[in-house]
């Protein structure tokens, strides 16, 4: 039986930021022992709700209650003093201080100098919920997922009943995502109430109890997730019926674009990311490369754009008349010169990618600006492209002149990944292109990534998610441990065979 009185009641809330309105008239609950998904398209308004409960922007109108008061929640601090935490995607910790440094960091508690004693208490928090975090790690050894823990476990110290979590496994890797559920049930079955915004459909059928549905700022409804299915949800999601299906042509006039022999790279401490990789790209299909976080994707596609240092092995780029060109030894720019274009979706969108407080269209000169040999560079060209990516990919922004700092997570991605497809490449280098975005958009970029295959592109596609690889791709090059496991055809491979590869080495190649 779910309990009567929901702990967090949110009335009416409106918010707007400009001529924008990220909220209207929102009302929702929130029950102890249960865990919500908050769904919604990017720029629905998720992130801006939470961030009003979590004490991060002040609603214009509205109300809030907790166990039934009404509360003014002015900081993050009046929302600690009810019992509310929010975990961010970007996470605020300080790399040079230990985990449990960071987790006292600001409490004016007495004791909180005392680290024996704190590190003592957050073991005693890791052992209650089943975290796996050493207190005295520094920050910067940690991977994403310790230090998506740290913050966890900072917003339990602080003593919150209500914990909102942010897109919590956009970065993580499968494992890491079993493992994170695990805590979060417990955290549930301990009278805890979670909120996960999240756009995985998967992982709202496998985690939450119940979901909740925001479209374009407004509430459209709640239930409990047991009584909907993924194609209900994207309906409501969407306002109309969405086919989830993606499409995968035939191979284009395939030729042979990019051939890649007896690749080994080595990171900078001297550890072995690749081993003796060989593989052809051909023009107008779509090579996926599967293999679990961390197999070597990245150096790859680095490597083919020229950014990552060979150890050996040669990567040869073949024009339309057949004469090859050896990439070794080129600079970025004059691989990128011959159409090499790499879409790469970093973990952080912003840090990476583009300029978070340059407008939209002065981030699309960031890629074109080279061409330009005035001093006084065109504007009109970046800025027709910034319109063309708003229009065709949605954009959620007021114009093209918005920075990109103020847009929603998925929208900056979508200007980023958008960005790199309208430079009319004739290899495009994809990674990680959906991550985070929403189902729609999500299918968006899938037409996209199939447009650029029917004009012929050679495209190499690395993602997370594998159902999406094995129904988008043509062939799969599957790496295990910066190996190659073996090459497939996407057409009519099983899930099951191509994990196996992933795991392992060796199984079946399109060879035998």
């Amino acid at each position: 039986m779910e309990p009567k009185t929901p702990v967090v009641q949110m009335r009416n809330i409106t918010k707007t930021f400009g001529s924008v309105v990220a909220n209207e008239g929102v009302w929702l609950d929130i029950y102890k022992g249960e865990i919500l998904a908050l769904l919604g398209e990017n720029g629905s308004g998720k992130t801006t709700l939470m961030n009003m409960l979590s004490g991060i922007y002040f609603p214009d109108e509205g109300q809030i209650f907790i166990n039934g008061e009404e509360v003014v929640i002015r900081s993050p601090k009046d929302a600690f003093d009810h019992g509310i935490g929010m975990i961010h995607q970007h996470f605020k910790l300080v790399d040079v201080l230990t985990a449990a440094e960071n987790i006292v960091l600001g409490l004016k508690e007495p004791g909180r100098l005392d680290l024996a004693a704190v590190s003592k208490r957050i073991r005693a928090l890791c052992d209650a919920y089943g975290f796996d975090v050493d207190p005295d790690q520094k920050i910067y050894d940690m991977s994403v997922s310790q230090k998506q823990t740290v913050e966890i476990i900072k917003v339990l110290y602080r003593g919150a009943d209500i914990l909102i979590l942010d897109e919590p496994t956009a970065v993580l890797t499968p494992q890491e995502t079993e493992k994170l559920f695990t805590v979060l049930r417990n955290m549930r079955d301990d009278g805890k109430a979670i909120v996960i915004i999240t756009h995985k459909m998967n992982e709202v059928e496998a985690l939450s109890d119940r979901v909740a549905v925001l479209r374009h700022g407004h509430f459209i409804g709640d239930m409990p997730t047991a009584e909907t299915d993924a194609h209900e949800m994207t309906n409501m999601l969407v306002g109309h019926p969405v086919e989830l299906s993606i499409e995968r042509p035939d191979p284009v006039d395939p030729k042979p674009r990019i051939e890649v022999k007896n690749l080994t790279v080595r990171s900078i401490d001297g550890i072995l990311k690749l081993e003796d990789v060989s593989f052809t790209a051909n023009s107008g299909e779509i090579l996926g490369i599967a293999g679990i976080s961390g197999s070597g994707q990245k150096e790859l596609l680095e490597a083919i754009a020229g950014l990552q240092p060979v150890e050996s092995g040669s990567i040869c780029y073949v024009n339309d008349a057949g004469q090859r060109e050896e990439l070794l030894g080129k600079d970025p720019l004059s691989i990128a010169e011959l159409g090499v274009a790499l879409s790469f979706v970093p973990e952080d969108r912003l840090g990476m990618g583009l300029v978070g407080n340059m407008d939209i269209s002065a981030n699309m000169m960031l890629r074109s600006f080279r061409r330009g040999k005035s001093l006084f560079l065109n504007r009109k060209a970046p800025q027709k492209l910034a319109e063309q990516v708003v229009s065709e990919l949605e954009v959620s922004t007021p114009g093209v002149t918005t920075p990109v700092r103020r847009l929603s997570g998925g929208n900056v991605q979508k200007v980023l990944v958008g960005r790199e497809i309208a430079s009319a490449p004739t290899v495009l280098l994809t990674a990680y292109a959906v991550r985070g975005l929403d189902i729609n958009s999500s299918y968006t970029i899938y037409d996209l990534i199939n447009k650029q295959k029917m004009n012929g592109v050679a495209v190499i596609y690395v993602g997370e998610d594998l159902d999406v690889l094995l129904e988008l791709s043509d062939r799969i090059l599957v790496l295990c441990g910066g190996k190659v496991s073996g090459i497939v055809e996407g057409r009519g491979v099983k899930k099951r065979d191509v994990g196996m590869m992933m795991t392992r080495l060796g199984g079946a190649s399109e060879d035998e």
